[in-house]
């Protein structure tokens, strides 16, 4: 008796949806792997089937993220010799801003950045406390007085303000979130902005990678547990931006990173064991800039 047709999936794109149609194919003959008591698949139809499956879910990786509010205003800004991103944040409405992770002599730039889009800022924010950059956030509180700074409780530096996980911080009409995502340091936060789908995830999830473990009150298997209970948890479509980068990428995704991160794609052990084998020199900032942080930037302000 002749095998039955096996009817597959053929996705049709546009670039607005997706349109799923059955699409008959033929019948196989007998020279191929059995699936079934009654149906057969050439090894090489698998392999389509496959590929396409991967590539609807990187149509979908990319073709879903929120669109931003026309009232939302984000900026990426970089520092060459830290490799490090800060992030400005502002309601276009009431015109608060925030800013995330600034660097101490990037502080000028971004205070005229600020003042240039006639912005007020509310919040400089801390994922962490650095160890390879002094923070801005106290340069900033003079440059534009009126500044709160901000930092985790559990960071141990002082600031104005330190959140607690899951506590909430408002710029105009939107709000950011920090969650408690510890392993680089135990004060590790990442701010998340649920209504455009963004998080910013400091040294806790790097693009295609993630922060060290070895100093610094470090601790693999909690980082494991951050990343995979509080950021891969949240929706594939959310964009991350992370604290450093080191090849030029500027953001990545959820979906990425829970495919293609090397590190956290693996099983708790083997990641204990890859961080535990990376052999990375002492950081060369660490002895100044970590006293500095603990007092959220208020030591070692350049003079005027």
């Amino acid at each position: 008796m002749s095998s039955p047709s096996l009817a597959v999936t053929r996705v049709l794109a546009s670039s607005t949806k997706l349109l799923l149609l059955p699409v008959p194919l033929r019948r196989f003959p007998s020279r191929s792997i059995a699936t079934t008591s009654t149906t057969r698949i050439k090894p090489s139809s698998l392999v389509r089937i496959a590929h396409s499956a991967s590539n609807l879910r990187n149509v979908r990786m990319l073709a879903e993220r929120k669109p931003f509010a026309p009232d939302f205003f984000l900026r990426q800004l970089f520092d060459e010799k830290s490799w490090t991103y800060t992030y400005l944040l502002a309601d276009l409405t009431s015109k608060e801003a925030i800013l995330i992770d600034p660097v101490l002599e990037q502080a000028p730039r971004d205070a005229k950045l600020i003042q240039e889009l006639g912005l007020k800022l509310t919040y400089a924010l801390n994922t962490h406390m650095h160890a390879d950059h002094i923070t801005g956030t106290g340069y900033l509180k003079q440059l534009l007085p009126g500044t709160v700074s901000v930092i985790s409780e559990a960071s141990g530096a002082k600031a104005d303000k330190h959140l607690k996980d899951n506590e909430v911080v408002k710029f105009g009409r939107f709000e950011i979130k920090g969650l408690s995502t510890p392993g680089h340091t135990n004060g590790c936060m990442t701010y998340l902005v649920d209504e455009m789908g963004i998080a910013f995830t400091g040294d806790t999830l790097l693009i295609r990678g993630c922060g060290r473990t070895d100093f610094q009150e470090g601790d693999s298997r909690t980082l494991y547990k951050s990343v995979h209970e509080r950021i891969f948890t949240l929706p594939d479509n959310y964009r991350l931006f992370p604290a450093h980068d080191y090849k030029g990428n500027m953001e990545t995704s959820v979906a990425e990173e829970k495919q293609y991160n090397p590190r956290l794609t693996k099983d708790v052990d083997a990641f204990v064991e890859i961080m535990a084998n990376l052999n990375l020199p002492y950081p060369k900032m660490i002895d100044k800039a970590v006293p500095a942080n603990r007092e959220c930037g208020l030591y070692d302000i350049p003079k005027e």
